[in-house]
């Protein structure tokens, strides 16, 4: 379960970011937007915190790179979803950036989130523990 936690939703279809937005809910997390650009993906990540990304490859002012790096770098977990694969830039850096592949349900999407999410937290424990 996301109880509580806050999950960016980044996809410019508006039927799957509500049908995203709803499965978050579903599973009792905080849905971030849904936005549909890079530009405001990076706008909410300046200042709120989130606990996990959910986030389409290509959106309609670019690819997701630029949100792939910002949440990389406060380590944030995140699953890229597309039909397409990774844009060349996350491939090239980040190669085993999580990918689930379209068609997807919504529920099957955020539970690769939940997944990711996970792997992480037992990594810092690892880490720290």
């Amino acid at each position: 379960m996301l109880t509580d936690k806050s999950i960016l939703i980044v996809e410019d279809n508006v039927y799957l970011a509500l049908d995203l937005s709803q499965a978050v809910e579903d599973m009792h997390g905080q849905v971030v937007g849904p936005v549909g650009t890079v530009a405001e993906a990076l706008d909410l990540l300046k200042d709120r915190p989130i606990a996990g990304a959910v986030l389409d490859s290509q959106l309609s002012d670019r690819d997701v790179t630029p949100v792939v790096l910002v949440l990389v770098a406060k380590g944030v977990p995140f699953v890229i979803y597309t039909a397409t694969g990774l844009p060349p830039g996350v491939a090239r850096l980040h190669p085993d950036t999580p990918l689930l592949v379209q068609p997807l349900h919504a529920e099957a999407i955020v539970t690769g989130l939940l997944g990711e999410m996970r792997r992480g937290q037992r990594a810092n424990i690892k880490a720290h523990g």
